[in-house]
Order: C-alpha cells, then structure tokens, then sequence
C-alpha cells in the first residue's frame, strides 16, 4: 500500500468510506457482521484511513450509527490498530421525520464533537471535518468554533468539507498557515465541478479527499466502466477494474489527493486498495482527463 500525508501524519493512499454501511442512495444495507467484516477487510488491505459521520446512519433516531460500526470493527480487529487514522464529520442535523439542516454554532458542533468522540470510544478526534456550510453563519467564525475545540484537545486536526475557493481561503486564514488539514468535495468522472478546489489544495498543501470518488452509491460506481468508456478500456489494458482505474487516476491528479471509496461488501474495498499501486502512464492520465473535460 502507498501512503500519503494528511493532518502530518501518513495514511494509506486509498481510504475507506464508510458511508455505504449505514446510509446510502439505494437504501440498502449489509448486516452488522458484514459491515463489522467490509471495515475489517479493508484494514487487512492496507487501508489505514477511514472516513466516517455522525449522520450517517439508517434513521435519524440512529446518528452515530456509522461511528459506531468503525469503532468496534476497530476494537475487534486482530492486528496494530496504533496507525489506524479515523476522520470524522459534523454540521448537518437529522432529527423525526428525517428532517434535514446544519448547524454550525459553537454549541452544536461542540455537542457534535462529543457524541462522536463517545460513539468512537477515543480521548481526540484525528481530524474533524465541518460537514456543509451553515448558510446562516459567518464561515469564519464556525472556523474560530474548530480552533478553540482543537484548543481543547477534542480535535487534533481541522479539515472542511463541500467547500467553496472562498470557503478555503478563510479556513486558511482563520486556522492559520498550514492548520487546515483537508478539504472533501465530491469528485469523479461524474462529477468533475471540484477540479478548482483539487488544483488550489495541491498548491498549497492541502489533503483533497475526492468523496464519492467512484460516482455515488446508487449505482454509479457500479456502471463507472459503461458510463466512461476510456476508463474500462484503461483497465482492460492492465487487466484491472474500470473503478481501479478511476481512483489511480484521482490519485495521479496530484500528490494531495487522497480518494476515500465507499464500501459495502468486502470485495469492493479490497479491489479499491488495489488502485493504489496501479501506476499509469502520463498519456493515459490526459486521455482519461480530457474524456471527462479536464484541460490544463
């Protein structure tokens, strides 16, 4: 397994989301044994970061199931768990009726941080990731909120997630040089819109963490290969997997990209961790960029 940096520490090149198990766009979902098996297969694989929620879960009335899952994976898990490096999110709110909003007040998402601090079984959260933009707040000042929560020692790390250019630039500017660890847009082939944000975190440092990395979770993972032809005529070239084609090629993006594939079924994540040491060539990065409308 590769490894690349993030939050100063480093992490295997391909990631584990683990979104899938609890909450997804199907609405299907694997029995706790097979969602405790897909987490525990991908530390088998090498996979060291795993990305997580506080929302994610079946229901409303089940916030943390996600958590929880990794975390007992975690503590029943026979090897080194010491590298393991868990992320995790807050900001968005679920309560009855599946009533869906975000709350980025210094109130909120110090409750966030516990109960996910709780549902992990750990003293300090490795990185905490503002989940999406509280459009009633100031986004500098829910910074400030993370900074003092890092203070504190709940948090070690401050990452965002859905963010804008604007959005990063006053992260940068609240947390400080260097303090903002990652940022985690949606990116694929599908979905191409983050491209600005991946180019501005690979100049300045920063872990960009493609989510849905393959094309989302009701399908578009599955049918990658048929959807964009250049990437399973790639594969077939190296006798793998269209969808290991596409997270080598997020990763040949740039040294900063960290994609974290969702993941139901232990084979999926096993394939994915093999991306990692899929090296193609320069050319085939262009083609596979330009069929999805990336120029320089």
């Amino acid at each position: 397994m590769q490894h690349r940096t993030l939050a100063g520490r480093q992490v295997s090149a391909i990631g584990l989301g683990a979104m899938p198990m609890s909450m997804n766009s199907d609405n299907r979902f694997p029995s706790h044994d097979e969602a405790i098996a897909t987490v525990q297969a991908a530390l088998d694989a090498g996979v060291t970061l795993i990305d997580t929620a506080d929302i994610y879960a079946p229901a409303w009335n089940e916030m943390g199931h996600n958590e929880r899952i990794v975390a007992e994976a975690l503590r029943s898990w026979g090897g080194d768990t010491s590298q393991i490096f868990v992320t995790t999110k807050g900001g968005i709110t679920r309560s009855e009726g599946e009533a869906w909003g975000r709350d980025g007040s210094a109130m909120y998402l110090r409750l966030a941080v516990e109960r996910s601090l709780e549902n992990l079984g750990v003293e300090t959260i490795e990185l905490y990731q503002y989940h999406r933009p509280d459009r009633w707040l100031v986004y500098g000042e829910v910074m400030a909120t993370l900074a003092t929560l890092q203070q504190e020692g709940l948090i070690r790390a401050v990452g965002i997630s859905n963010a804008s250019l604007e959005e990063i630039e006053i992260a940068q500017q609240v947390l400080g040089d260097g303090n903002l660890a990652s940022v985690q847009n949606e990116f694929s082939p599908r979905h191409t819109g983050s491209i600005d944000e991946l180019r501005y975190c690979g100049a300045h440092g920063i872990a960009f963490l493609p989510w849905s990395p393959l094309g989302g979770t009701g399908g578009g993972g599955r049918e990658v290969g048929s959807r964009f032809g250049a990437f399973s005529e790639v594969g077939e070239a190296h006798g793998v997997s269209p969808q290991q084609v596409v997270l080598a090629w997020e990763l040949a993006l740039d040294p900063q990209v960290i994609p974290i594939p969702g993941a139901r079924r232990p084979a999926s994540i096993v394939d994915s961790a093999k991306a990692a040491d899929l090296e193609l060539s320069d050319d085939e990065v262009d083609t596979l960029s330009r069929s999805v409308g990336i120029t320089d």
